[in-house]
């Protein structure tokens, strides 16, 4: 099962992430242009990804021996970024040692069970309070030392029912109501209740913002949830403009080309600086993922000459590739993807799939890769309903599959609750309420321009 990230205060990484439902050029151009950004500008990034990895990109990990980036869906700050881990004590160890841990953390000494759950913690104030209660009003214990005090097991003096929050635990979702809390210390834990760290109410009121790269996308429909709460430095696509806002100025590049891959590949050439073979045969991926092999209408002469620069430094004498030609390579990538009608119709429309929002109206568009067409007219009730099911989880108006055969240079196009504005589609209507649109393999630069231009009129 997937996990996301933990995060702690003492990561300061910058996270290179594409889009919701990535796809290979997603994943690749994440990693790549993470890579070139720590050799190059010496900056601590890391890959991420923002969905689960689909099974041609998995292939072609697993073919480079690359690992999958790390889970990253919400930049919202967490608990685990705020939390100092401190030494800790048992319940039955004496006063005095407490003391001694709490004189070193400003006022905080954990005190944790065997099993490592959380028992209370000792602060100033519980000391305070547990000397008042020793000392009282009663004449016969005003004469007890501090050195016996000390010696009492710091179970007696311990706070006990502090709040306790899972690391993951996003800050925004509790904060006012911890603010009207008179406690001000919190327990951080992990999934088997075990104590991971401490929050102090304060830390709460400034988390830092982690750092955030986009690549492959620039629409926030398609971002990380809580991107505005995150610090975005830049932006690496080569998609149509959303209407993404900053809070300070980034750099940002859209760039006409068949693929991010191909745009992280031209910044190593322009760096003089050449990708290791497994990093070259990524981007290579990506790039001829999404143009479908250099066929697709979005494919530029810069993609051809970045395949051409990719491949020679992939296929090289020990390199997983050595073997391979941009066309073998790219049908192996392709036939990666494909067996469209043995996979579950719910992961055909969700793994591939993009939000758009224009002239009132949302929705989405997901894209599936065949080599065939076969049995494809069984299979469309069953993807007309998971795409129901995913207009109703995503609340949007209306939802579309495209059906790409890679081999034929054509794709089906399935709707549902499509507005009216759509019957004027130029393509063929069939009578189970598809259509066929010949020619049409590119769901960027083909069919979204088309859908756009009509629901806007």
């Amino acid at each position: 099962m997937d996990q996301p990230f933990n995060f702690n205060r003492n990561t300061k990484r910058v996270f290179v992430v594409g889009h919701m439902n990535p796809d290979t050029d997603s994943i690749a151009s994440a990693i790549g242009y993470a890579w070139l950004l720590n050799v190059r500008d010496d900056l601590n990034t890391l890959p991420a990804r923002a969905g689960a990895i689909n099974r041609q990109t998995a292939w072609v990990l697993k073919t480079l021996g690359i690992e999958s980036p790390v889970l990253l869906t919400d930049a919202s700050p967490r608990f685990e970024s705020v939390m100092r881990r401190y030494d800790v004590v048992s319940p039955d160890k004496s006063l005095n040692e407490a003391w001694t841990i709490l004189t070193r953390t400003a006022g905080i000494c954990p005190v944790v069970n065997q099993d490592g759950t959380p028992f209370g913690m000792v602060t100033g104030q519980s000391v305070f309070d547990f000397m008042r209660k020793i000392i009282g009003p009663h004449a016969k214990n005003r004469n007890i030392t501090i050195a016996e005090m000390l010696d009492i097991p710091c179970r007696e003096a311990a706070e006990i029912d502090l709040p306790k929050f899972a690391a993951g635990t996003r800050i925004k979702d509790v904060l006012n109501r911890l603010l009207r809390n008179e406690q001000t210390e919190y327990w951080v834990i992990d999934e088997n209740k075990r104590y991971l760290g401490v929050v102090k109410q304060r830390d709460l009121l400034s988390p830092p913002r982690i750092q955030v790269i986009l690549v492959d996308h620039n629409e926030p429909q398609q971002a990380i949830a809580s991107l505005e709460e995150a610090e975005l430095l830049e932006i690496l696509d080569h998609h149509r403009l959303g209407n993404q806002s900053t809070h300070n100025p980034i750099k940002f590049t859209v760039d006409i080309v068949g693929s991010t891959s191909t745009l992280v590949s031209e910044q190593m050439e322009e760096s003089g600086l050449s990708a290791p073979p497994d990093m070259a045969g990524l981007l290579l991926a990506g790039l001829l993922s999404d143009t479908l092999i250099l066929t697709s209408p979005t494919t530029t002469s810069r993609d051809n000459e970045a395949a051409q620069r990719l491949a020679r430094w992939a296929f090289v004498p020990g390199s997983p590739l050595e073997d391979e030609t941009i066309k073998t390579y790219g049908e192996r990538i392709v036939k990666a993807g494909a067996g469209l009608i043995t996979q579950e119709p719910d992961v055909v429309v969700s793994t591939d799939m993009k939000l758009y929002e224009t002239a009132g109206f949302k929705f989405a568009i997901a894209q599936a890769e065949t080599s065939d067409m076969y049995d494809i007219g069984d299979y469309i009730p069953r993807l007309q309903a998971a795409l129901k099911n995913l207009k109703n989880q995503k609340a949007i108006d209306f939802a579309g599959l495209m059906v790409t055969d890679v081999v034929a240079g054509s794709s089906r196009l399935i709707f549902v609750d499509a507005p009216p504005e759509l019957d004027e589609l130029p393509y063929k209507p069939m009578s189970d309420g598809t259509y066929v649109a010949e020619g049409v393999v590119s769901r960027k630069k083909q069919l979204l321009p088309i859908v756009l231009s009509l629901l806007e009129v």
